[in-house]
């Protein structure tokens, strides 16, 4: 392979790569709420949880069960053998009451 082809394609890579992590940061930026921000705040509550919920800082499996409508979390995730221990990052099944 010459020199300029080898750039060329490394360069493409690279664009790419740098592409896909713009795309992931706006797509996670759009869901964070910013500091003081209520209007996010009051979103949040609105929306339905998502099926597989992922614990945020400070969150505990009652704020979440609260917040989810799920009063049966930790029976449907069979992973959390300590319900006290719950992090951030910790991937939760959630079946909203209504359907049950």
């Amino acid at each position: 392979m010459s020199g300029g082809k080898y750039s060329t394609s490394m360069a493409e890579t690279i664009s790419w790569y740098a592409s896909l992590l713009l795309a992931l940061m706006l797509m996670l930026s759009c869901c964070e709420p910013s500091e003081g921000g209520e209007e996010f705040q009051v979103q949040v509550e609105r929306r339905p949880c998502d099926e597989i919920y992922v614990v945020r800082e400070g969150e505990t499996l009652h704020s979440i069960s609260d917040k989810c409508d799920d009063p049966y979390i930790v029976e449907e995730n069979p992973h959390i053998h300590d319900p006290d221990d719950v992090f951030p990052g910790l991937l939760i099944k959630i079946t909203p009451s209504k359907y049950r």
